[in-house]
């Protein structure tokens, strides 16, 4: 069968392979030279026959004087008639943590190795259903190999680096404590954070009888691990992979910081002021110039769900394969003319409010290449900006077939502003606020606020506002905050993909993905993802090792700086960034010319950190193997973990870090609602495990019936439970 399904003999091991047959066993398995299913076989058989022996002589040793003792026959044990499962499971686990017998079995099997590399669980909070559910799985199928008689050797790992553990660090301290704060107190106070997170889910993991080598655990702010990121990101750079540039990435003005796509969540019901908004035409190009003999006003219209982005506004995109029109209405708009798709006539119509048979009307049409050129007036700002062709992304399904384009703040706007040379406008700050490019009225407002607002009313009162409306959409917020984020030009730090793109998709097709459809998913991400934005304006995390020249801000980073960065967070690890002076810092061809330098101040991903995992962990360690034979977790790692581990793998080693990826669903409650702790439906497994402050209405159950559980529930998709 196959050892990773549902259906497989890994679910046979549950639960009560413990108890006293555990415990009068595991005395002779420490030592026991043998190992492979037979040996098991032979193994259990005969504990069944010492614990029969054992119950038969204590039975003859009690006396009984009943009159009915020649007519009852009852099973004489020493066996607990109740589980006691609060008492007995410590014990059990703690003989099996004091004779080793986990580390034992996975080094004197004789079989080849197998590697179940841990995905990293973030060292912050307490541990939930989900967690239980995950770990559990992994020791299902780490004992099932052990008893293969494979070597089943699992590290646990934690990632400790990211904005989460920084923020929890900051909102302990008082506001005095905070502004006095240096970097390097804050970045202990981090670790000393992650450290009794480890500590306190550990101890978790542990009672949930999951075997590991819980004293040897790898975490992400190790120096061994932070040395093997950094050469991780050396070895991409000297391929090429590694550059800086200025162009929109995903900001979230609530942390600060810039974004990965795994970091964003999207919420349902999120609601956006969207508008119909005109732009007067000034010249028409030279195929339309017949349109100018009516003299009257024209205007291209556009439609957007960000108007805090019209500000800056460089360009109006159209598809050159559509067909567009000049409309007018002289009852709604007098001598005013329009711009905008055919398709979109009808809908634009009913969207104005007009009745059914007094649609927009249509006087010209043309297609998207004729308006191309075309140039027109910006209306809160003296400035003309040109009607350009865009690509496949405008489409007739939904707005007016025109596309208002910013090139600072949009990927597709960037895109187009690149063809057509255009600036990389973007009047937003840090916070999310207006800067003084946008205009004395708008400086210093929120633009998911009242800058937002402020546009709009600006619009209005330019007589450039068609209409406007709620828009229910999905719309990225950030993980951690919960709050919404922008598309923002900054400079960053970026992976491109685009040079091995197409050696990861050809390793995908190597990888055994279960279920099937995780290929399906994970093939449609890399093949339309972006290049990866690395950089991050965090304290806490892995430093990119670059330094800028003080006078033309030229970065320094190659394979020498690198390299003896590394040599040096090998040591000491990363807070030597911020402890050394940068003539230590510098290798030895720039060391003389230090007063020249700056260090740079972005850390990298966290995403980059875990995803650098198998170079940290699996690739460096002797008894383990790389590729790792398995990667086990939720379905939404198709773009987080998953991801990054296989394009850092590829990047550098041109091969999948994983053999088998194998995902499993979230654990919803009874309504089908995912689990958490805002909504209150969480399911804590410490109170399946030892019980409530209430034992009758919350009984200890153990681990071994929150192990059932898990043995028994279709984990290929998501889960219900209830309370």
């Amino acid at each position: 069968g196959n050892s990773f399904s549902h259906s497989g003999p890994v679910f046979s091991l549950l639960p009560h392979f413990g108890r006293a047959m555990l415990l009068a066993s595991f005395r002779k398995c420490a030592t026991r030279p043998k190992s492979g299913p037979k040996a098991s076989l032979d193994f259990l058989k005969m504990v069944s026959s010492e614990i029969s022996e054992k119950g038969k002589r204590k039975g003859r040793e009690k006396e009984n004087d009943s009159p009915y003792k020649s007519t009852v026959i009852l099973p004489r044990t020493d066996f607990g008639q109740r589980a006691n499962s609060a008492k007995r499971e410590p014990e059990l686990q703690k003989f099996w943590s004091d004779h080793k017998i986990y580390e034992n079995l996975a080094d004197r099997n004789s079989g080849d190795v197998f590697v179940l590399h841990d995905g990293p669980p973030y060292a912050n909070g307490d541990l939930h259903i989900g967690h239980a559910l995950n770990k559990i799985l992994k020791d299902f199928i780490n004992r099932y190999q052990l008893m293969k008689g494979k070597r089943a050797r699992y590290i646990p790992g934690w990632d400790c680096h990211g904005l989460p553990i920084e923020l929890k660090v900051l909102q302990s301290l008082k506001s005095s404590e905070r502004k006095g704060m240096s970097t390097l107190q804050l970045r202990e106070k981090a670790s000393e954070f992650a450290h009794a997170a480890m500590e306190r889910q550990r101890e978790g993991f542990k009672r949930y009888g999951v075997w590991a080598f819980w004293d040897e655990p790898y975490m992400s702010l190790q120096p061994s691990f932070e040395a093997a990121q950094i050469e991780v990101f050396g070895k991409m750079l000297a391929e090429g992979h590694i550059y800086r540039g200025r162009k929109p990435v995903n900001w979230s003005p609530s942390s600060r910081t810039a974004l990965a796509e795994a970091e964003l969540e999207y919420p349902p019901n999120h609601i956006s002021k969207s508008v119909y908004a005109s732009f007067e035409v000034k010249e028409f190009s030279d195929s339309l110039k017949y349109l100018e003999k009516s003299q009257k006003e024209v205007s291209v219209v556009i439609w957007t769900t960000t108007p805090w982005t019209l500000p800056a506004n460089l360009a109006v995109a159209v598809n050159e394969k559509l067909e567009y029109c000049l409309v007018e209405h002289k009852k709604m708009f007098g001598d005013r003319q329009f711009i905008i798709a055919l398709d979109l006539v009808p809908n634009i119509s009913q969207k104005l409010g007009l009745s059914e048979g007094d649609n927009l009307e249509v006087l010209h049409t043309f297609s998207g290449a004729e308006l191309s050129g075309s140039t027109y007036q910006h209306p809160l700002y003296d400035r003309i900006s040109q009607v350009v062709i865009g690509g496949d992304y405008i489409t007739t399904e939904s707005g007016t077939g025109l596309v208002h384009t910013a090139p600072g703040h949009g990927q597709e706007d960037y895109q187009t502003g690149l063809k057509y040379g255009l600036p990389l406008l973007s009047p937003v700050d840090d916070a999310g606020c207006f800067t003084s490019e946008a205009g004395e009225r708008f400086k210093g407002m929120s633009v998911l606020k009242e800058g937002n607002e402020e546009v709009l009313k600006a619009m209005s009162e330019a007589g450039a506002l068609l209409l406007q409306e709620d828009y229910n959409h999905k719309y990225p917020y950030d993980w951690r905050t919960k709050k919404p984020t922008i598309f923002r030009a900054t400079d960053q730090w970026f992976a491109s993909v685009d040079e091995f793109r197409d050696q990861a998709l050809k390793a995908i097709d190597e990888v055994q993905w279960i279920p099937s459809v995780g290929k399906n998913r994970i093939t449609g991400m890399i093949q339309g993802r972006n290049d990866w934005c690395i950089s991050r304006q965090r304290t806490w995390g892995v430093p990119i090792p670059v330094f800028y020249h003080k006078e033309t801000g030229e970065a320094l980073l190659n394979e020498e700086s690198v390299a003896h960065i590394v040599s040096i967070v090998k040591e000491k690890g990363t807070n030597a960034w911020w402890e050394l002076p940068v003539s230590e810092l510098l290798p030895k061809s720039h060391r003389e010319e230090a007063g020249n330098w700056n260090k740079g101040v972005d850390t990298m991903d966290v995403w980059f950190d875990s995803g650098s995992s198998w170079a940290g962990v699996v690739k460096c360690s002797e008894k383990l193997s790389f590729p790792a034979d398995l990667y086990l977790e939720g379905s939404d790692q198709h773009r987080g973990w998953f991801q990054s581990s296989l394009l850092t793998s590829v990047a550098c080693n041109s091969q999948a870090p994983f053999k088998t990826v194998l995902t499993h669903g979230f654990v919803l409650d009874e309504k089908g609602y995912k689990m958490s702790k805002s909504l209150g439906n969480t399911i804590d497994p410490k109170d399946v495990i030892e019980g409530g402050a209430n034992q009758k209405l919350k009984p200890a159950w153990g681990a071994d019936v929150l192990r059932l559980w898990v043995s028994t529930v279709d984990y290929s998709s998501d889960v219900f439970s209830r309370k």
